[in-house]
């Protein structure tokens, strides 16, 4: 007698589904991995023992921060970032022009290094008037640091 192959069309396994929920949990990483904000390492903060603590749990979702790093000899200018991505005075006023086109007024964070120049700081802060943010706050750190400020008491 000849043997019967086994009937083959039944075991056929839907592969949709699963490559659905890869892609979705794809998303869902790269989503978590932009909320999780890498901030300039290099960039030491001015001392403030008064002020509101902020945390990512009590920061509006709007929130946008912006990063005004010193001058160096190598970088003669400021450099300006947000997310550790350098920008263009004018990539920065387009970024905040279209968040303001989509949220309306909303809350920028400057953490500006202490070693920083005011003016580059003002020109951040001119950027983003001149596109409709006023609601502008300075990060600084509450505990004293002996040796990275000017203003720390020995």
């Amino acid at each position: 007698m000849a043997r019967r192959k086994p009937n083959s069309e039944g075991a056929e396994m839907n592969m949709t589904p699963m490559i659905d929920v890869v892609f979705q949990l794809i998303i869902f990483f790269v989503v978590t991995l932009q909320m999780s904000k890498e901030y300039n390492k290099d960039i030491q903060l001015e001392d403030a023992i008064h002020g509101e603590t902020i945390t990512q749990e009590n920061m509006p979702v709007q929130t946008i921060v912006i990063e005004v790093s010193r001058r160096t000899k190598v970088f003669p200018h400021a450099k300006v970032s947000i997310n550790n991505a350098v920008l263009t005075d004018a990539a920065l006023g387009q970024i905040i022009s279209k968040r303001y086109a989509k949220f309306g007024a909303f809350p920028v964070l400057i953490r500006a290094d202490w070693r920083a120049k005011h003016e580059d700081v003002k020109r951040v802060m001119d950027i983003c008037t001149a596109r409709g943010c006023w609601k502008i706050g300075f990060v600084a750190v509450q505990e004293r640091k002996e040796t990275t400020s000017p203003h720390a008491k020995q």
